[in-house]
């Protein structure tokens, strides 16, 4: 080996080792996080619904069991304005009828999302919060995301909700209220 291909041979490697330990971190860090909604900067814009790649978004209402009041009227499941107080379409927050409603007993009722239908608008989780108590929330469900690198629903979100999250800690709930004794 000559001097001069030693000396090319060290130039190219300084210049491609530190390009080549950003790659390395980037695959780090496509497959050790992923994309999640941080529930207390969530605005529920409806960006969810509509920027996802997918046909369907990954994003999906989740129902925080621990701090729902079962109540008899839920604001995350009727309108505001609703002209009944039934369970008829035009009472429904849920443009797709992805919230389903369970008897327990007076006056109290269980809250269930069907996450085939739920499409991630967020109108549910924007009705809990106007009145409830934030049981209901938006998250990114791990098995449906595609976990792009450059994710259009983050590019989008105005609240800057969406933060990537380890693996081992891929969701982030809201905290249940304290039971006071």
């Amino acid at each position: 080996m000559t001097r001069r291909e030693l000396i090319r041979m060290g130039l190219l490697a300084a210049i491609t080792v530190p390009f080549a330990s950003l790659f390395r971190k980037r695959e780090t860090m496509g497959s050790g996080y992923f994309w999640q909604i941080d529930p207390d900067k969530c605005i529920h814009c409806g960006k969810c619904e509509t920027e996802c790649i997918l046909p369907q978004s990954a994003v999906k209402c989740v129902h925080q069991y621990a701090s729902c009041g079962y109540c008899l009227f839920c604001s995350g499941y009727y309108q505001d304005k609703r002209v009944e107080f039934n369970t008829a379409g035009e009472n429904m927050r849920c443009p797709t009828d992805a919230i389903i409603r369970t008897y327990v007993e007076d006056p109290y009722f269980e809250y269930k999302i069907d996450e085939d239908r739920c499409v991630g608008c967020g109108r549910c989780v924007q009705g809990c919060l106007s009145f409830g108590n934030g049981s209901l929330f938006l998250q990114v469900r791990r098995d449906l995301c595609k976990n792009c690198n450059d994710c259009r629903i983050a590019k989008a979100c105005p609240a800057n909700a969406f933060v990537r999250v380890p693996a081992d800690h891929p969701y982030i709930y809201r905290k249940p209220p304290e039971v006071k004794s």
